[in-house]
């Protein structure tokens, strides 16, 4: 009888890890998401043009999910453009800026403007509320008819860029 309790009590154990990793998982923002959201947005930036930067920069928009959001480069100028988490980072030369292991990767994220269906980046950025940089890989795609590059990204250690533009080019 005691060995029944024991397995009972270990069978709650493993459920409630598993259902407590399903809810953490079910907070971060998939790459299928991201590429939605940022197609979305680059299709609502081309039609509003500079009057509708403002969007992405509230925290409480349809722009800012889980644990990603969308943010917006003026690619003619290199400055971002819009961005809800960061204020301090609207109207800041980005051409010389790095990640946290010293990479320059905002052109590259402008680049997405030449592609029609836009790219994956990787680089290396401080989640929101820590100092130390975790890969990140965000998806761009610039808004037709206008300067502004749109992007979003997720945390991910083992998605490929290569996996990532398939997935994202059907």
């Amino acid at each position: 009888m005691k060995k029944r309790w024991v397995l009972v009590v270990l069978g709650l154990v493993v459920l409630g890890l598993t259902l407590s990793n399903v809810s953490v998982a079910a907070d971060n923002a998939t790459a299928q998401e991201v590429a939605a959201k940022v197609k979305d947005a680059a299709a609502a930036l081309s039609k509003s043009g500079a009057a509708g930067l403002d969007q992405f920069n509230k925290k409480d928009s349809q722009w800012v999910w889980k644990d990603s959001y969308i943010f917006v480069l003026d690619c003619t100028k290199m400055t971002m453009a819009a961005h809800p988490i960061r204020a301090d980072l609207i109207g800041k030369d980005v051409s010389t800026m790095k990640d946290t292991k010293g990479t320059a990767f905002f052109g590259d994220l402008c680049a997405a403007s030449k592609k029609p269906a836009g790219t994956w980046v990787e680089y290396w950025w401080a989640k929101p509320g820590e100092k130390e940089g975790s890969r990140k890989i965000s998806y761009a795609m610039g808004a037709a008819n206008t300067p502004y590059v749109v992007a979003a990204g997720i945390y991910d250690d083992k998605a490929t860029i290569t996996d990532l533009q398939k997935m994202s080019a059907r």
